[in-house]
């Protein structure tokens, strides 16, 4: 059976064990183990995040900012493909020669015209559909993930779909065309028309992706404003451009940098739209080349790596000057409203 033992009376004196005097155990050594503890919760709270957001940045260095200042003193050199290790100092005669070089001119003219081309349809039309999603409607979680489904297909897959659509013998493009008695057209072969068969590949992948980013943000807009707006008097459209498009703004100019991104990053959809050689060239008079299809000509066809290092810091710094700009105008606008 067990007992308990009842604590001899202390007579109102100290405990033995707190009269102690100040040694490891004593006063000292709980002042020194507050002392660390007050340390490491110095730590805890300002050193941890550093150390939570460390890998991405250990990575972000190994494989982005590394590279990309390596990119750009290889392009101060002149270096060949098959010999890496030989390098001949050249300053800045890479970037001064694109200046002159109208492949360079032509292909930065290309990538402007089938980013515009293919980013304002895109985004008006992903704003349609974000607006048409954003309704009631039954089996509307199948039509959202419809929606993300040429996203989720590969470039190859894709461009090699809409090269047999836009084929100029054998295409359902010029096949529909001519049952309504229009002519074939050379897809391929003239300017506008590949510009545009390109920009139509690049519209179908990217419009359900931003339709889903607008119709997240419509979601965030409280349903107050749109009664307030209808007791108002305010039509569908009113409210579609006084309450819907502000709502939005932010997510408007997000899809906006990512598109101009995307734009001048362009490669694969020219690149297979050529089946072949004429495919890195972008034509035959090179009429749907562009920056990224040129960087790749000069780096990996004529083993420039030189000048395609140099391309590729020219493309990051017209992204960047984009970038200024689009925040100059966007502040200009804020001031104003």
């Amino acid at each position: 059976m067990a007992t308990s033992t009842p604590a001899a009376p202390t007579g109102g004196q100290p405990h033995p064990a707190s009269a102690a005097p100040p040694g490891k155990g004593g006063a000292g050594g709980g002042s020194s183990q507050q002392s660390r503890r007050n340390i490491i919760h110095r730590f805890d709270l300002k050193g941890m995040p550093y150390g939570f957001i460390a890998p991405f940045f250990l990575i972000f260095g190994a494989f982005g900012l590394y590279p990309l200042l390596y990119t750009f003193w290889i392009s101060l050199h002149r270096v060949e493909l098959s010999t890496m290790h030989t390098r001949e100092w050249r300053g800045l005669a890479n970037f001064t020669e694109l200046l002159k070089d109208d492949l360079f001119w032509n292909a930065l003219t290309n990538t402007f015209t089938i980013g515009v081309i293919s980013t304002v349809p895109q985004l008006l039309m992903a704003l349609g559909l974000a607006h048409l999603l954003n309704y009631r409607l039954r089996g509307s979680v199948f039509f959202r993930v419809a929606a993300l489904v040429p996203y989720a297909t590969s470039i190859g897959a894709a461009a090699l779909v809409f090269t047999m659509l836009f084929e100029r013998d054998f295409g359902m493009v010029n096949w529909a065309l001519g049952a309504v008695g229009i002519d074939g057209i050379d897809w391929s072969s003239e300017k506008w028309p590949a510009q545009f068969a390109i920009s139509t590949i690049v519209i179908w992948r990217w419009t359900g992706y931003n339709a889903l980013l607008y119709l997240a943000s419509m979601q965030a807009i409280p349903r107050d404003l749109y009664e307030a707006a209808a007791i108002d008097g305010a039509s569908r459209w009113q409210q579609f451009r006084t309450v819907t498009i502000p709502g939005i703004s932010a997510t408007i100019i997000f899809t906006i940098v990512l598109s101009t991104i995307g734009a001048t990053q362009l490669f694969g959809e020219p690149l297979i739209f050529g089946q072949g050689p004429n495919g890195v060239s972008g034509g035959a008079d090179n009429q749907y080349q562009t920056l990224g299809l040129l960087l790749y000509e000069e780096g990996w066809k004529n083993y420039q790596m030189g000048r395609a290092s140099a391309i590729a810091w020219a493309m990051f710094l017209i992204l960047i000057l984009i970038f200024v700009l689009q925040r100059v105008i966007g502040r200009v606008t804020s001031r104003k409203s």
